[in-house]
C-alpha cells in the first residue's frame, strides 16, 4: 500500500532541525510521495530545493498563497512562469482567497489568483487551491478561467455540501485533512467522503498544521507530519465504507494522474527514520 501527501509544508522552519528524518519516518510509514507547498516566492524556492533533493519522491507547487498576495509584483510573476516550468514543480500555487484573515486586501487575492489561473493555463499545470469564507468569489474567478485549466485541487476541503457540489460541478478534486478528525469541526465531512468520486478523492495532512486529535497515543508535540497520513486516510477509508488498501489505491492513481507524478523511487529511505516520539 502507497499514499501521496498532496500537501505538506516542508519549508516550514518547525522542520529546520529534523527535515530529513520527518521525511525518512513518512516513507516507513507508507507515505510514498509528497508535494511540498510553495506558498510564497521564497518558499517556492525551498520547496523546488527540496524535491531536487529527493526526486521521483518530492515534488513541488509554485505560487503565492493570498496571505502573500501583495508580493506578487513583475519580478515575482516572470520568477514564478521560470519555476512553473520546471520538471520538479508539479502544480500552481498555493493559491486563491482567504477573507478570513485578510492578511492582504481582498482585490489585492483576486488579482493574483486571477493571475496564477492564467500561469496555470499557459503551463498546462493543474492548480492547488486555497478558499477560505471566501466561496462566491472564489467559485466565480474559477469558473471563468476553468475551461483553459488542467484540473486543479480544492486543497484541504472543510466546506459544507453545497459548496462541495460547486468544487465538483467545476471537475475539481478533493483534499482531505486530519480536520475529519476533530471532533469540534471536522465531523460534517464524514457524510461528505461518500459523495467525492474516488477519481477525485486525494488526502494530505498540511504539516505542520492540522494535527489529527484522535491520534493515540498523542505525540508529545503538536507539529504534525506526513508520517500520520495514513491516520487520516484511514479516517475517510471509515467515512466511506471502504477498507484503506482499496482506498489508498483510488487515491494514489487520483493523485499520480492529476499532477501527473511517475512512479515512487525504491529507495525506502529508512535509515534516517527514528520512531515518534510520544507522550
Amino acid at each position: 500500500m502507497q499514499l501521496i501527501d498532496i500537501g505538506v509544508n516542508l519549508t516550514h522552519d518547525s522542520f529546520d532541525a529534523d527535515r530529513a528524518a520527518v521525511i525518512a519516518r513518512a516513507v516507513h510509514a507508507g507515505v510514498a510521495q509528497m508535494i511540498v507547498t510553495g506558498a510564497s516566492g521564497a518558499s517556492t524556492l525551498q520547496a523546488l530545493d527540496l524535491a531536487r533533493a529527493y526526486p521521483g519522491r518530492l515534488f513541488a507547487t509554485a505560487g503565492v498563497h493570498p496571505h502573500h498576495a501583495t508580493e506578487l509584483d513583475e519580478a515575482l510573476a516572470r520568477e514564478l512562469e521560470r519555476i512553473a516550468a520546471l520538471p520538479e514543480v508539479v502544480a500552481i500555487g498555493e493559491c486563491g482567497l482567504d477573507y478570513f484573515r485578510d492578511y492582504s486586501p481582498r482585490p489585492a487575492q483576486r488579482r493574483a489568483f486571477e493571475r496564477q489561473l492564467e500561469l496555470a493555463a499557459r503551463t498546462g499545470k493543474p492548480v492547488f487551491l486555497h478558499q477560505r469564507d471566501a466561496h462566491e468569489d472564489f467559485i466565480a474567478i474559477l469558473r471563468a478561467h476553468r475551461s483553459r485549466l488542467a484540473g486543479g485541487v480544492a486543497h484541504c476541503f472543510t466546506g459544507t455540501r453545497d459548496q462541495l457540489a460547486a468544487c465538483l460541478e467545476l471537475d475539481l478534486a478533493v483534499g482531505l485533512t486530519g480536520w475529519i478528525c476533530d471532533e469540534r469541526r471536522g465531523t460534517h465531512l464524514i457524510p461528505l467522503v461518500r459523495e467525492i468520486p474516488a477519481a477525485r478523492l486525494m488526502v494530505e495532512t498540511d504539516a505542520p498544521y492540522l494535527l489529527p486529535r484522535d491520534l493515540r497515543p498523542r505525540p508529545a508535540s503538536r507539529r504534525n507530519e506526513p508520517m500520520f497520513l495514513p491516520h487520516v486516510a484511514q479516517a475517510l477509508a471509515s467515512a466511506r465504507g471502504a477498507s484503506l488498501e482499496e482506498l489508498a489505491d483510488s487515491m494514489t492513481s487520483a493523485t499520480r494522474t492529476l499532477f501527473r507524478l511517475p512512479p515512487a523511487p525504491d529507495d525506502p529511505l529508512r535509515d534516517a527514520g527514528a520512531d515518534p516520539i510520544v507522550e
